[in-house]
């Protein structure tokens, strides 16, 4: 599983780069990032090099901060690389609650997804032969 880092904050001016300001100073290096806002505030999910470094920073300088295990499953950079992994998740009944990607690498892609039963979720993609990532350093 991997860590994601989740940061609620008020839906205005400035707070994005409130944020990311202290992972700068910290030194952390965001691998992956999505904004999903809802009225006047937003959750901001980000996949960092440094984990524990980037949520202590964000907590000590007074953000509502959360961390969550998702999954990182690699795949071809190419179509259908999501719909093979929702298409098996939903034939096993597990739902997605959301997901976001990017590519990287020549030919690869990495989507970020967090299922409803995350340790099922895993053994059904390793059964159909998905690679994980663990970290990013």
């Amino acid at each position: 599983m991997l860590k994601q880092i989740s940061v609620f904050v008020e839906n205005r001016p400035g707070k994005l780069a409130e944020v990311t300001e202290v992972l700068y100073k910290e030194g952390v290096n965001l691998r992956a990032f999505t904004i999903a806002e809802a009225g006047d505030f937003g959750i901001i999910r980000m996949v960092v090099d440094r984990t524990e470094e980037a949520y202590r920073a964000l907590k000590s300088s007074g953000f509502t901060v959360a961390l969550t295990e998702v999954l990182a499953v690699e795949v071809k950079d190419e179509p259908g690389g999501l719909f093979k992994i929702a298409k098996a998740l939903g034939d096993e009944n597990i739902n997605i609650e959301y997901v976001y990607a990017f590519a990287f690498e020549r030919e690869r892609a990495l989507i970020i997804l967090k299922p409803n039963n995350l340790e099922r979720a895993r053994d059904v993609l390793e059964e159909r032969g998905f690679l994980f990532r663990e970290k990013f350093e």
